[in-house]
């Protein structure tokens, strides 16, 4: 029995560091936007594409952290996605938790995607990044 509780605490341990090591990191992604998502007056940059939802804590962070990149960087514009109300979007784009950020380039391609809050200096890094290319 001993065995048996030690053996599920270190696979519980295990699969929480995998957790938070990849918790908010930004992760190269491929995919196309489902037609519709984003406003038509898009501007020739990037896109933070957040999806969230009402009862979603953590997005107001990722929304606090979208909108300063923003606002700083030109190029960049910040649009929420209401999960709820985007259920075929969000099963095309395999999103599983919120919040989801996708950074989608100036062909309407997800370049990169993060579950959780990103780090700010990483999200500039890549959003420094896909303007560039």
């Amino acid at each position: 029995m001993t065995y048996v509780v030690v053996a599920v605490l270190g696979l519980a341990t295990v699969a929480g560091l995998i957790y938070r090591a990849r918790y908010g990191r930004l992760r190269a992604s491929e995919g196309e936007l489902p037609a519709g998502l984003l406003p038509a007056d898009e501007p020739d940059g990037v896109v933070l594409l957040h999806f969230t939802s009402a009862t979603c804590a953590p997005c107001k962070q990722v929304r606090a952290v979208c909108a300063d990149l923003a606002g700083d960087v030109p190029g960049v514009r910040h649009v929420e996605v209401d999960a709820d109300a985007h259920l075929d979007a969000v099963r095309r784009l395999d999103i599983w938790r919120l919040p989801t950020l996708l950074v989608v380039d100036r062909r309407g391609r997800v370049a990169r995607r993060t579950v959780g809050v990103p780090d700010r200096a990483e999200l500039r890094r890549t959003v420094t990044e896909v303007l560039a290319s």
